[in-house]
């Protein structure tokens, strides 16, 4: 819990008042490797903090698992479309590592958005930071090859090379793994 707090301080001010509220809407989940925090088909209903651990969001498209993030300690997770329309996800969101995370559902965080200013700022960065993500994800596989994709991730993520494994890492850069130990060779 410690580190949440850690990390919501980083990013604002919170009153005493605040965190008391908060910890008493956030639940600790703990989950082993390969569990489900969503399903595509289902809406979520949780925004989640990896205290521990390591997630990937990824797709079924025409019966492939297309990655298309990954999450780890101090990230806040979701299903981010259907956590804010509550329609269903069209995501997954799976555990590569055993997880502890905090956990609070759309109706609890409401409720700390109407009650505190402090809450707003803090969601609209995490919104933000998700759309950065998003829009950085799109740039780059719009207009790099795949070695630059690669070298990018070396430099600015190189935890996830050491975390990930290769197929997910080929997914998320929109290459084949064969393609992805070309790259790999060369540098």
């Amino acid at each position: 819990m410690n580190r949440l707090l850690d990390q919501l301080r980083n990013i604002h001010q919170l009153s005493a008042e605040m965190q008391q509220r908060l910890l008493d809407r956030v639940t600790k989940v703990v989950l082993p490797k390969n569990e489900f925090l969503i399903t595509e088909g289902r809406v979520c209903r949780h925004l989640y903090f990896i205290e521990q651990g390591s997630v990937r969001g990824f797709y079924n498209l025409e019966g492939k698992e297309i990655t298309h993030w990954f999450g780890f300690e101090n990230d806040f997770v979701t299903s981010f479309h259907s956590f804010i329309t509550q329609e269903p996800a069209v995501e997954n969101i799976q555990l590569m590592e055993g997880c502890v995370l905090w956990s609070i559902s759309k109706e609890a965080l409401e409720e700390l958005l109407n009650e505190y200013h402090e809450a707003e700022r803090l969601i609209r960065i995490a919104y933000e930071k998700y759309y950065i993500r998003l829009e950085e994800r799109f740039v780059n596989a719009q207009f790099r090859t795949a070695s630059e994709l690669y070298e990018n991730l070396l430099q600015r993520s190189p935890h996830i090379i050491e975390r990930v494994p290769l197929g997910y890492i080929a997914s998320y850069l929109g290459i084949s793994q064969e393609t992805l130990s070309r790259v790999r060779s060369r540098l």
